[in-house]
């Protein structure tokens, strides 16, 4: 390479994506690097110096320092962090007293028991940083609630930096005027659930409002084993038909009003839902590719991915230390963004494609996306998951429109709520019996246990797939855009 190419200049959303990445990587090894929390300040430092200096002069041999100043900003963040989580060690296998406000919806185990994610964490009345994963016996507890409750404090896992099993819940305390949006979102659902019957009422309210709690512990465990969990929690799947949705239905009126009322769905969405890590990164893609549709901009895909992942590790770096749903969402992401137009293209030219085709590359290309992640989590892969999405997915948009209309003309006019509520009903049975007749079949599961490198195999092989392709179509990944 000669020095006239090493002295080419970048552009700046190369570096970007440069810095994010790096970043990532830091914050990632913060987790091995905990020795290493005194020299915080001079990491900040150096970071600010060797990364200002790169984006002046936009140097193609300045990337090793921009490398460098990005992993120090991530080391920075992250060793905050473990400084914080590591007061709580010293409390591991005692029995403590935690006070904490319920972060998301209470879910029900596979014992019976609730599970409960905790934060604003006191424990012994000292405060102290993370979440907490409690499991406790039944008890009316809602999102946005107080809690007080004690028991055995183990090390946590993933992005958890303690859990507590068969917690006592000593008290319940509902703030005043509380979580208005859930408070909202769960008297919308009580019209629901008398109109339409279980359990297809609780699976019309999953693709609505994210609410799987709910649903029957058999149809849940059906969902997972034929590849369409992601349709009935709070997932970036779900956000997508709603931008999507508002921004096509007010377009032809004004682009600003298309945006503004896309906006208001993502912000009223995730205020229903939760902050969860998927609703997290959802949330923030949805508004750069709407801002970036507004504006006649085009970001390109892995750019795109590399802000997100920056600004969500930033905001909680233990998402980067083990939050599978976090790993999901990106991956998942990553699929739909960067393999789905690619195979597109590479199958049918630039023929744009119609609603069930795009339904079905997405879907493919978001298998091979997460696939390797489930497997090494679950250690089994779903052999009907393609067949299920193709049969479910585009109906899932009509179901939901349909559930929201139930819910109004109940709350408005109950009395002929039965014209709407019939055919919502028949639609949501369909799902349910194709959700279970796929489940039943004796191959819709295989157990695999496969090796960490295979692991990192398959993605350098799915990337250098991606790579050829790119070259082989010419496609350009900036004319992807995730709103449109």
């Amino acid at each position: 390479m000669s020095w006239w190419a090493l002295k080419r200049k970048i552009h700046v959303s190369w570096l970007i994506t440069i810095l994010c990445f790096s970043i990532f990587v830091g914050i990632f090894l913060a987790q091995y690097l905990k020795i290493w929390s005194e020299f915080l300040s001079l990491f900040l430092v150096i970071s600010a110096v060797l990364s200002g200096f790169v984006f002046w002069k936009k140097n193609t041999y300045l990337i090793p320092l921009l490398i460098i100043g990005g992993v120090l900003f991530g080391l920075w963040r992250g060793l905050i962090s473990q400084v914080e989580i590591s007061q709580i060690a010293s409390y591991y296998n005692t029995v403590v007293k935690v006070e904490g406000r319920v972060k998301d919806d209470v879910d029900i185990g596979t014992s019976g028991q609730i599970v409960i994610r905790l934060d604003n964490l006191i424990l012994n009345n000292k405060t102290v940083y993370g979440t907490f994963w409690i499991t406790s016996d039944n008890a009316n507890i809602e999102r946005g609630d107080n809690l007080e409750l004690h028991g055995l404090l183990k090390p946590g896992f993933g992005s958890f930096s303690g859990l507590i099993y068969r917690a006592t819940i000593d008290k319940i305390i509902t703030p005043q005027p509380g979580d208005v949006a859930r408070v909202v979102r769960d008297w919308f659902a009580s019209g629901i659930r008398k109109a339409i019957p279980e359990p297809e009422s609780s699976l019309g309210l999953g693709f609505l409002l994210g609410q799987r709690r709910a649903l029957p512990i058999d149809l849940v465990t059906a969902l997972q084993i034929v590849g369409l969990t992601h349709v009935v929690v709070a997932s970036g799947y779900n956000l997508t038909i709603l931008v999507r949705l508002a921004r096509r239905l007010f377009v032809k009126v004004s682009k600003y009003l298309a945006a503004l009322s896309s906006v208001v769905m993502i912000v009223g969405f995730i205020a229903v839902t939760g902050l969860s890590p998927s609703m997290t990164r959802a949330g923030l893609v949805s508004i750069l590719s709407l801002a970036a549709w507004y504006y006649g901009r085009k970001f390109h895909p892995i750019t795109l991915l590399a802000v997100a992942i920056a600004a969500t590790v930033l905001f909680n770096p233990s998402y980067a230390w083990g939050d599978l749903g976090w790993q999901l969402s990106f991956a998942a992401f990553a699929g739909v963004m960067i393999v789905a137009p690619l195979l597109q293209r590479y199958l049918f030219g630039d023929k744009k494609p119609g609603t069930i085709r795009q339904i079905l590359g997405e879907t493919i290309a978001a298998q091979l996306a997460t696939a390797p992640l489930i497997i090494m989590a679950f250690g089994q892969f779903s052999n009907v998951a393609i067949v299920s999405n193709l049969m479910i997915l585009p109906l899932v948009p009509l179901a939901m429109l349909l559930v929201f209309i139930t819910g109004v003309i109940w709350l408005i006019l109950p009395s002929i709520v039965f014209v709407i509520s019939a055919p919502t009903t028949w639609l949501l049975g369909y799902m349910v019996k194709v959700t279970e007749w796929l489940s039943g079949l004796p191959w819709a599961v295989s157990v695999l246990k496969p090796q960490a490198w295979m692991i990192i195999v398959y993605y350098l092989l799915l990337s250098a797939v991606c790579i050829y392709v790119a070259k082989v179509t010419k496609f350009k990944l900036r004319e992807a855009n995730l709103v449109e």
